[in-house]
């Protein structure tokens, strides 16, 4: 399925009747669906574009909201390890909506991130939070990882 971000070389292999994609930041084979297709790719961009370091993202994130178990898609943390950004993803059939949004900021109640990320595959947000002024403004594209950790 072709989406709005780089190709890339991704492994994907049947697990029995089942196909399943390697996830290189969870080390191991999951199994594919439109949104992890979608997750992906959009880390692999995050990664090869965006120059996000591997080792400062993960994919699948348990939280504890309200003693709810929630997971956050991904989630990168800055250099001294605190939340930095929170990805959403989407299936690309599905359209990102005030939900999509409403979703991410619950989660970032409890991580408290700089900035939110919501991606269909085929259209991308990007969200600063100013906590201190109690606003966010929505970002032209996505930026660098150098860009906003060193804010």
């Amino acid at each position: 399925m072709p989406l709005n971000l780089p190709e890339f070389q991704i492994k994907v292999k049947k697990n029995g009747s089942r196909p399943v994609v390697y996830d290189c930041l969870r080390r191991r084979f999951v199994a594919l669906t439109p949104e992890e297709w979608v997750r992906q790719h959009f880390v692999n961009y995050l990664i090869e574009e965006k120059q996000f370091p591997p080792a400062l993202m993960a994919n699948e994130v348990s939280l504890n909201q309200n003693c709810i178990k929630r997971r956050c898609d991904t989630l990168v943390a800055d250099r001294q390890g605190q939340p930095l950004v929170i990805i959403e993803y989407k299936a690309p059939d599905i359209e990102i909506t005030q939900q999509v949004f409403d979703q991410i900021v619950r989660y970032n109640m409890v991580l408290h991130a700089r900035y939110l990320m919501v991606s269909n595959g085929m259209t991308h947000y990007c969200c600063q939070i100013d906590y201190e002024h109690n606003t966010y403004t929505f970002m032209t594209d996505i930026p660098c990882y150098n860009d906003i950790a060193t804010m």
